[in-house]
């Protein structure tokens, strides 16, 4: 249908048509509380089924950042769904919270139906992953502000935790023991730096297999971010959990200590780490020192739980037994500040 508004740049049936495609990727993920379905001018979600007696709502919102270039560049959308989810389910277990609802918000320049049909499958399988509810999102069509072929994601989280469960940090002790869980690849942090690096090495075919890599390094480079939450809320549910840190933009050198009380630090022993080769790929490619990428990258770890010494044997044992490949990395020491050694 032509209308006014299309000649303005806003295509009115290609916005229903992603309505009724994605329809069908919201329904396998609703869980107890989700009231309706999408469509409503806002998501609704009931707190009474939860069984919880003082209810502490937890929220969480994040995009993917300059890795949508690389998916735009490389025609890879499938995933970054998936990245949108993570960054916000995986902030908010590190208070304890169990994730209930999610939302997204894609701009684009003009609608694709099938870029958008191939993100919010990622969104879906995200949220599978994250055992939350995809409740509600917004597609907006902006030309004049994005140019044909570009687009941004925004997702939005709530969870819950009991107020007497919540994690603080607050009793987190000198000595206590710090646990990795191991990242997949770079995740969704320092991609600006990634895309420069591959911007001045034009002579590298990311769609070419590479021998460091075992595998085309566009795929490496596209992973999605792991989900921790089952793995997570399994956890607090057998273990006393002192303090949790998502590994995100800043590295180790921002993130952790968000887990410390202010007078803390730790002593990291990066040998124990596993590296995942797009790391070596990059440093040997981008010339970058060691220490420095621990505070852009995630560098293997994506999330750390810090525990007392008597419940790392059993920490590890869990965390193991879903498949983690959980390692002791460190320990809380009585200087701020991050000490990484190799």
């Amino acid at each position: 249908m032509s209308t006014i508004y299309e000649k303005a740049g806003v295509g009115l049936d290609r916005g229903y048509e992603v309505i009724r495609r994605i329809k069908k990727y919201t329904k396998d993920t609703h869980r107890d509380g989700v009231i309706g379905d999408i469509g409503a001018f806002g998501g609704l979600f009931g707190l009474k089924a939860l069984n919880i007696s003082d209810p502490v709502l937890v929220s969480g919102t994040d995009g993917v950042g300059t890795k949508l270039i690389l998916a735009r560049d490389y025609n890879r959308h499938d995933t970054v769904g998936i990245d949108l989810v993570a960054m916000s389910v995986n902030d908010i277990i590190t208070s304890g919270a169990e994730p209930l609802f999610f939302l997204d918000y894609i701009a684009v320049g003009k609608t694709d139906p099938n870029h958008i049909e191939a993100i919010i499958k990622g969104i879906h399988d995200g949220c599978l992953q994250g055992h939350c509810a995809l409740i509600g999102g917004e597609t907006a069509e902006m030309p004049d502000l994005y140019q044909n072929g570009y687009y941004d994601l925004a997702g939005f989280c709530v969870g819950i935790v009991e107020r007497t469960k919540i994690i603080t940090g607050d009793d987190v002790m000198v000595d206590d023991v710090i646990i990795a869980l191991p990242s997949n690849g770079i995740h969704s942090n320092g991609y600006s730096l990634v895309r420069r690096i591959i911007t001045e090495h034009p002579e590298i075919d990311l769609n070419q297999y590479d021998e460091l890599l075992k595998e085309i390094p566009i795929d490496a480079l596209m992973r999605p971010t792991k989900i921790y939450v089952k793995a997570i809320l399994t956890l607090i549910n057998q273990v006393n959990i002192k303090g949790i840190a998502h590994i995100t933009g800043g590295g180790f050198d921002e993130n952790i200590p968000r887990a410390l009380k202010s007078n803390q630090g730790v002593d990291i022993d990066a040998s124990k780490i596993m590296l995942p080769p797009i790391f070596t790929w990059l440093a040997q490619i981008g010339k970058l020192p060691r220490r420095e990428m621990y505070q852009v990258f995630n560098m293997g770890v994506g999330m750390v739980v810090i525990v007392k010494q008597n419940d790392v044997l059993q920490s590890l044992k869990i965390l193991n037994d879903m498949g983690e490949k959980a390692v002791v990395i460190g320990k809380v020491t009585s200087t701020p500040g991050v000490k990484i050694t190799w």
